[in-house]
């Protein structure tokens, strides 16, 4: 059973799973046997099982090995067909639903035979039709929840496995291959606006070794399609060249498609089947290409335009983007000029302010301290000294202090003055000495006028410090 079992194509293999699941079967032999007895033929295998049918199996398809050993395949040929749905794989055969039945499977067929045979179909018809209802509905329910499975396919795989294979026989004088999926080719070849020319082999064909032997292997014809076109190429025995065999449908071997880009569409426009020398195939190849390079000029010219139309909005952007930020930069100087004149505005009031209260504060204190002035002392007294005082704007002050009186009193008896600077310095003339006058935090207690030995008769001079 092993050997036989290494026999089973994948597809063989998942149509006897399929024929498991939905009969309930366990036994793998007889699975198999069911679905050889019916041609493969999944449906009519499990309807004739659960005795839902009597018409004999449908007759299967032809692969593509059977077509070329028929020598024949598909009809159809043109130049225009249209691959663009080549490149999801749409419309291949790598999945198949069930098909309907020809009699409908709900009604067993009437009996032929004796009166015991219609005895025996009329007792057991109820429960025959009930059996025909459920297993048909029990069969519409697990297509739409189960439904047949794709098969895993290695696209790329494929053609890596085909390439190696093929410069191990042939060698590796030919067209340079495109390593990779057929939907990748039709890809690059449109992104880069070039021809793309899709060789199917067959290692079977009586023609094949000679054609790539002496054909593909040609120098000039080497030349000429890698500089002109992307070449693509794999087995038909494999899926992927099984699938892009279906969507070209060829009809012989050798097999080469040439395709470009047509009206924004990936389209054959060109199939040259069987053996042909190289001289006579590189003819037919440039003069498919001189047909058809028109709309590769087009193409070009179209996205040209496209590219140039792109640049120019982007450049207009840009410039956009820059006069933007120039605008932004110029209302950002004249916010932050705003705010400068304001914080400035908001400074200089604070200053005034700081100066009103500071002169009010001083107006306040003049009034205070005239109580800290002693009384003056009359003239011809004992221990009394005469001060004479010029203030800055040349107004002269005379007072008389005892000589125990602190210096405190002379500076509080000018500062009070209505004349005096708000911030003053006392000096005498000469020598030139500065009077300690002020009480400060480091002389809270001025000398007295004797401790300082001012002359009984002095003149001293006020000094604006604000001027």
């Amino acid at each position: 059973m092993a050997d036989n079992n290494q026999d089973l194509t994948q597809e063989h293999t998942e149509k006897i799973v399929q024929f498991q699941e939905v009969t309930g079967t366990e036994d793998l032999a007889e699975a198999r046997s069911q679905l050889e007895n019916h041609a493969w033929d999944l449906e009519a295998a499990v309807q004739d099982h659960l005795a839902l049918r009597e018409s004999p199996p449908s007759t299967p398809r032809a692969s593509p090995q059977e077509m070329v050993d028929r020598g024949g395949g598909d009809e159809g040929e043109g130049n225009g067909d249209d691959v663009r749905r080549d490149e999801t794989g749409e419309g291949m055969n790598s999945t198949q639903g069930y098909r309907n039945t020809d009699r409908g499977g709900l009604f067993p067929a009437w009996p032929q035979g004796s009166l015991l045979s219609w005895g025996y179909y009329l007792i057991t018809l109820p429960f025959r039709i009930t059996f025909s209802s459920l297993s048909s509905l029990f069969l519409f329910v697990y297509r739409i929840v189960y439904p047949y499975p794709r098969r895993l396919t290695d696209p790329l795989g494929d053609v890596l496995r085909f390439i190696g294979e093929y410069e191990s026989e042939y060698g590796q004088q030919h067209p340079a291959f495109f390593q990779g999926s057929y939907s990748q080719a039709l890809s690059h070849a449109k992104s880069e606006l070039k021809f793309l020319l899709v060789y199917l082999h067959c290692a079977d064909h009586q023609d094949t070794p000679f054609f790539c032997r002496t054909t593909l292997s040609d120098p000039s014809l080497v030349e000429y399609v890698n500089n002109s076109m992307v070449f693509w190429g794999c087995s038909v025995t494999t899926a992927e060249g099984y699938r892009v065999s279906q969507a070209l449908r060829e009809n012989s071997y050798p097999f080469l498609a040439l395709i470009v880009l047509r009206d924004s569409r990936m389209t054959v426009v060109g199939r040259l089947e069987g053996p042909s020398s190289p001289d006579h195939l590189t003819s037919q190849l440039q003069a498919l290409v001189r047909e058809n390079e028109a709309h590769l000029v087009v193409a070009r010219a179209e996205r040209q335009e496209r590219e140039l139309t792109a640049a120019l909005r982007l450049q207009q952007d840009e410039d956009y983007q820059q006069s933007l930020r120039a605008d932004q930069e110029k209302e950002r100087k004249r916010q932050q000029e705003r705010e400068e004149a304001e914080r400035r505005e908001l400074e200089e009031k604070q200053k005034e302010e700081d100066q009103q209260r500071q002169k009010d504060n001083i107006r306040r204190l003049k009034v205070e301290m005239v109580d800290k002035v002693p009384q003056e002392p009359e003239e011809g007294m004992e221990g009394v000294v005469h001060i004479v005082v010029k203030l800055p704007q040349g107004t002269r002050l005379e007072r008389r202090f005892l000589k125990a009186d602190s210096l405190s009193s002379l500076y509080y008896y000018i500062f009070c003055h209505p004349d005096s600077p708000d911030r003053f310095q006392v000096t005498t003339n000469f020598p030139r000495q500065v009077v300690p006058c002020e009480p400060t935090p480091s002389n809270p207690q001025p000398p007295t006028f004797e401790e300082f030995c001012l002359p009984p008769r002095s003149m001293l001079f006020v000094s604006d410090l604000d001027a």
